[in-house]
């Protein structure tokens, strides 16, 4: 594996390459990095150049100004494109979750001709669902009590409020080095998140009009175990609204809960002539 960075406008994005063959760009969910996706990457390496990212303003992608800001899907997207354009000639593969999920959709709307597939996993689209106040009132509490109890109540708040289906972050103690570092990094990540993203990405409804041009290049996904909670329901309600099935992945919400049987789908789904439905 080897890392490098990217200048970009206001910023300084770092990133991990492995493997080798057609480029596939993973894009990690609010507060994330490129480590994040260690369990599934060497096994998509056998297949791909994976190119993993860490967002801007996020543990080693450094802002310009040097302190926190608010997070942009539209911003975000075109780091992705920038990253792609400076990596390959050719249209990338782009696999996102949760907030990269948004992301790459994001990213595939703007610039079709540099994407040839998009596996987004459990975008949360809550402003797109018919019980969308409920869920803003969600955020706006998780948000009020990071501001007045701090990021334990507002993370458990957060936890309970979309069904319990992510897993808390495990003790670095508890991991090896890489692991380890990479735990403590998401952790000094989360406050940023809460207070420059969560908000502002939840809230965030997708081109569908344009989307609908190049569904056929878009795989929506949810997590097995995630049944009817909330982080499956905004991508059940955009695959209806652009007349597209949802492919079941293994697991949850996290893409590590079953990482070899993951990894294996998410190959198949993106080489597939056509995508894998549930």
């Amino acid at each position: 594996m080897n890392s490098d960075t990217l200048r970009v406008p206001g910023a300084t994005l770092f990133y991990e390459v492995r493997g080798s063959g057609p480029l596939l760009l993973l894009l990690p969910g609010g507060g994330g990095d490129a480590a994040v996706f260690d369990p599934i990457a060497e096994i998509l390496a056998e297949h791909f150049t994976v190119v993993g990212i860490d967002p801007r303003g996020y543990s080693h992608s450094i802002l310009d100004s040097g302190h926190p800001e608010e997070q942009r899907v539209d911003v975000q997207s075109e780091d992705a494109y920038r990253l792609i354009t400076h990596l390959t000639d050719e249209p990338a593969y782009v696999f996102g979750g949760s907030s990269g999920a948004i992301v790459g959709i994001d990213l595939l709307t703007r610039h079709p001709e540099r994407v040839r597939r998009v596996v987004a996993h459990e975008p949360p689209y809550f402003a797109l669902l018919p019980d969308a106040k409920a869920h803003r009132e969600l955020v706006d509490e998780v948000y009020t009590l990071f501001r007045t109890e701090g990021l334990a109540a507002a993370g458990a708040r957060f936890l309970e409020g979309i069904g319990s289906t992510m897993k808390p972050m495990p003790k670095p103690a508890d991991l090896p080095p890489r692991a380890a570092a990479m735990i403590s990094r998401l952790m000094a990540n989360q406050p940023a998140f809460m207070e420059h993203e969560l908000r502002q990405f939840t809230s965030h409804i997708p081109d569908i009009e344009s989307l609908a041009r190049v569904s056929d290049r878009l795989i929506l996904a949810a997590g097995r175990n995630t049944g009817t909670n909330l982080p499956a329901r905004p991508a059940r309600e955009l695959a209806t609204r652009l007349g597209v099935e949802v492919t079941e992945f293994p697991g949850g919400h996290s893409f590590t809960d079953e990482p070899v049987e993951f990894a294996d789908l998410l190959i198949e789904a993106l080489l597939s002539s056509s995508s894998v439905n549930s």
